[in-house]
Protein backbone atom coordinates (compact mmCIF):
# COMPACT_ATOMS: atom_id res chain seq x y z
CA UNK A 1 0.00 0.00 0.00
CA UNK A 2 1.27 3.28 -0.96
CA UNK A 3 0.89 5.18 2.40
CA UNK A 4 0.55 9.53 2.10
CA UNK A 5 2.06 11.46 4.85
CA UNK A 6 -1.83 12.85 5.43
CA UNK A 7 -2.53 9.16 5.62
CA UNK A 8 0.34 8.82 8.22
CA UNK A 9 -0.44 11.52 10.36
CA UNK A 10 -3.80 10.85 10.37
CA UNK A 11 -2.93 7.41 11.69
CA UNK A 12 -1.37 9.14 14.40
CA UNK A 13 -3.80 11.40 15.63
CA UNK A 14 -6.04 8.42 15.27
CA UNK A 15 -3.51 6.66 18.08
CA UNK A 16 -4.61 9.35 20.99
CA UNK A 17 -8.38 10.50 19.84
CA UNK A 18 -7.60 12.91 17.52
CA UNK A 19 -8.46 13.35 13.21
CA UNK A 20 -11.59 12.24 11.03
CA UNK A 21 -11.93 8.59 11.23
CA UNK A 22 -12.30 6.53 8.05
CA UNK A 23 -15.95 5.11 9.19
CA UNK A 24 -18.83 4.32 7.21
CA UNK A 25 -20.29 7.90 7.85
CA UNK A 26 -17.23 9.44 6.04
CA UNK A 27 -14.72 6.93 4.13
CA UNK A 28 -14.79 6.77 0.46
CA UNK A 29 -13.01 4.82 -2.04
CA UNK A 30 -11.98 7.31 -4.66
CA UNK A 31 -10.69 6.66 -8.25
CA UNK A 32 -9.28 8.20 -10.84
CA UNK A 33 -8.18 8.63 -14.56
CA UNK A 34 -4.58 9.62 -13.82
CA UNK A 35 -1.23 8.07 -14.20
CA UNK A 36 0.68 10.38 -12.65
CA UNK A 37 3.65 8.34 -10.22
CA UNK A 38 2.81 8.23 -6.52
CA UNK A 39 4.42 10.69 -4.10
CA UNK A 40 3.82 10.66 -0.51
CA UNK A 41 2.97 13.94 -0.31
CA UNK A 42 0.29 13.63 -2.76
CA UNK A 43 -3.21 14.64 -1.06
CA UNK A 44 -5.64 13.73 -3.82
CA UNK A 45 -6.01 11.79 -7.47
CA UNK A 46 -4.18 13.51 -9.98
CA UNK A 47 -6.83 13.02 -12.54
CA UNK A 48 -8.88 15.09 -14.72
CA UNK A 49 -12.08 12.72 -13.80
CA UNK A 50 -12.25 11.43 -10.68
CA UNK A 51 -15.04 10.05 -7.95
CA UNK A 52 -15.56 9.31 -4.34
CA UNK A 53 -17.80 6.99 -3.68
CA UNK A 54 -19.54 5.93 -0.13
CA UNK A 55 -18.78 2.89 1.80
CA UNK A 56 -21.61 0.09 1.35
CA UNK A 57 -23.59 -0.77 3.84
CA UNK A 58 -21.24 -2.26 6.78
CA UNK A 59 -17.82 -1.19 5.52
CA UNK A 60 -15.33 -0.37 6.19
CA UNK A 61 -14.44 -3.78 8.27
CA UNK A 62 -11.55 -4.64 10.90
CA UNK A 63 -10.87 -8.48 11.10
CA UNK A 64 -7.70 -8.03 13.34
CA UNK A 65 -5.21 -6.24 11.46
CA UNK A 66 -7.03 -5.91 8.03
CA UNK A 67 -9.27 -3.39 7.41
CA UNK A 68 -11.16 -3.88 4.35
CA UNK A 69 -13.06 -1.05 2.52
CA UNK A 70 -15.72 -1.31 -0.43
CA UNK A 71 -17.54 0.63 -2.43
CA UNK A 72 -19.95 0.04 -5.59
CA UNK A 73 -20.18 2.67 -8.09
CA UNK A 74 -23.62 2.51 -10.24
CA UNK A 75 -24.32 3.21 -14.03
CA UNK A 76 -23.91 6.26 -13.72
CA UNK A 77 -21.23 7.03 -11.78
CA UNK A 78 -16.83 7.14 -12.52
CA UNK A 79 -17.56 6.00 -16.14
CA UNK A 80 -13.90 6.85 -17.46
CA UNK A 81 -10.40 4.79 -17.46
CA UNK A 82 -9.59 3.68 -13.65
CA UNK A 83 -6.19 4.56 -13.42
CA UNK A 84 -5.50 5.47 -9.63
CA UNK A 85 -7.82 5.08 -6.51
CA UNK A 86 -7.35 5.73 -2.94
CA UNK A 87 -8.86 5.77 0.17
CA UNK A 88 -10.31 9.00 1.58
CA UNK A 89 -12.32 10.33 5.20
CA UNK A 90 -14.30 13.21 3.36
CA UNK A 91 -16.58 13.54 0.06
CA UNK A 92 -13.98 16.05 -1.20
CA UNK A 93 -10.85 17.33 1.00
CA UNK A 94 -10.30 15.58 3.97
CA UNK A 95 -7.23 13.23 4.03
CA UNK A 96 -6.11 10.46 1.11
CA UNK A 97 -5.38 7.90 3.24
CA UNK A 98 -3.07 5.78 0.69
CA UNK A 99 -2.97 6.35 -3.68
CA UNK A 100 -2.56 3.30 -5.75
CA UNK A 101 -1.51 3.89 -9.76
CA UNK A 102 -2.82 0.66 -10.90
CA UNK A 103 -5.21 0.27 -14.21
CA UNK A 104 -8.22 -1.40 -13.53
CA UNK A 105 -9.90 -1.34 -16.74
CA UNK A 106 -12.51 1.51 -18.40
CA UNK A 107 -16.21 1.55 -16.58
CA UNK A 108 -18.45 2.53 -18.85
CA UNK A 109 -22.43 3.68 -18.86
CA UNK A 110 -24.95 1.16 -17.17
CA UNK A 111 -22.01 -1.08 -15.77
CA UNK A 112 -22.12 -1.04 -11.99
CA UNK A 113 -18.73 -2.27 -10.18
CA UNK A 114 -17.59 -2.75 -6.80
CA UNK A 115 -14.28 -1.91 -5.85
CA UNK A 116 -12.74 -3.74 -2.88
CA UNK A 117 -9.73 -2.38 -1.02
CA UNK A 118 -7.60 -4.01 1.97
CA UNK A 119 -5.19 -2.66 3.91
CA UNK A 120 -3.39 -4.49 6.32
CA UNK A 121 -1.16 -3.42 9.07
CA UNK A 122 2.02 -5.26 9.87
CA UNK A 123 4.60 -4.56 12.81
CA UNK A 124 7.78 -5.09 11.35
Amino acid sequence: MALTNAGRDEIAAALIGEGIPFNNSNAKIGVGDGDTAFAATQTDLTGTNKFRKDMDTGYPIRDGNTITFRATFGGDEANFAWKEWGVFNAASGGVMLNRVVDNNGTKLQGQTWTFTVTITINAS
